[in-house]
């Protein structure tokens, strides 16, 4: 069943599911954020293609991902009031007191990666692989399909192992043992070197060789600023608190990055046999999505974004919490008021 939003649609709600998920470590704000992306997950349509596909479940992610961080920092950041336990000075790196602050920071941390892996996951579930490569810009277009075959290997090389397998178990093979896995590395590297050879020559075949010459040197140029400047505009607001000048380096790059695709798309044409429509939906989940960045990234005026701060450290105690913000976020449910 084909999705009715627009592929792009869809990647401008996770640029702002990932914006709310990276900015703050605020437990409530991220309860939300968890919260709408997980019913987006859980409701959505999915595309018939994505739907073969394998992923781990998001809710053993999160068991994993979450024990493992809250760990990890619990051991290596000694700091906060509420000691558990005192692990001796004299071991490496671990040596000190283990703090309910430590755990707490490193199981928030835990939520919004696992909150990533689920926004993720929803794009997966709603566009497929053919969706994605229309996307790609013109000059880059060589260069999306090859990530696309390195990306779609490693299921396919699963999934032809199993097979393998069972065939060698129907044998009598009980896979006990290195020299026992040997009839099943063979086979694999086998379809997999033929099947690479196939590739190769149906997409020489189609020409995929005789493509044009890559993006100019003065686009490169262009792009690689427009990223520089994002990447600056970014740590700008984050990290130094330089709200404004951010803000404007972000915009700066944004703008030279777009210019610096369009240019390089120009000297390459191309056409498509059927394109995506744009809808009314699609520009009502841009919106909701564009409300979300800008709760979590724009000096609004009344919006008291210093709740957006989360430091456990030395003592935890509840955070606060700004009704705008938290109701923007729900932004990112659009894509389920627009079925």
């Amino acid at each position: 069943m084909k999705h009715p939003l627009h592929p792009f649609t869809w990647l401008l709600w996770l640029a702002a599911a990932m914006v709310a998920l990276t900015v703050t470590r605020n437990p409530l704000y991220l309860a939300v954020t968890l919260l709408c992306v997980a019913l987006v997950y859980a409701f959505i349509p999915t595309d018939a293609e994505a739907r073969s596909g394998v992923m781990i479940s998001p809710w053993r992610f999160a068991l994993v991902v979450v024990t493992f961080s809250a760990l990890f920092n619990g051991l290596m950041v000694h700091v906060g009031s509420h000691v558990i336990v005192t692990l001796p000075a004299w071991l490496p790196l671990i040596g000190g007191p283990i703090t309910w602050e430590a755990l707490i920071y490193g199981a928030l941390n835990g939520l919004a990666l696992t909150g990533l892996f689920v926004a993720f996951g929803v794009i997966n579930r709603a566009i497929s692989v053919q969706a994605l490569l229309r996307l790609a810009p013109r000059a880059y277009y060589p260069v999306a399909v090859v990530t696309s075959i390195a990306v779609t290997f490693v299921p396919t090389a699963l999934q032809q192992m199993q097979q393998i397998r069972e065939a060698q178990m129907v044998r009598g093979n009980r896979m006990r043992g290195v020299r026992a896995w040997l009839p099943l590395v063979v086979p694999l590297l086998e379809a997999s070197l033929e099947r690479s050879m196939q590739l190769a020559e149906s997409m020489m075949a189609r020409g995929f060789v005789s493509a044009g010459s890559g993006p100019d040197v003065r686009d490169r140029l262009l792009v690689l600023v427009g990223l520089v400047a994002i990447v600056a505009g970014w740590l700008l607001q984050i990290v130094w608190a330089q709200v404004w000048i951010g803000a404007l380096l972000l915009l700066a790059g944004a703008g030279m990055l777009a210019a610096g695709v369009w240019l390089a798309g120009r000297r390459h044409p191309h056409t498509v046999y059927r394109e995506d429509r744009w809808r009314v939906r699609d520009a009502l989940v841009i919106a909701a999505g564009l409300t979300v960045v800008l709760v979590y990234l724009a000096p609004l005026p009344g919006v008291e974004r210093m709740t957006l701060v989360f430091y456990p450290y030395p003592t935890a105690a509840l955070p606060g919490f700004h009704a705008a913000i938290g109701v923007g976020t729900l932004g990112l449910l659009a894509p389920l008021l627009a079925q």
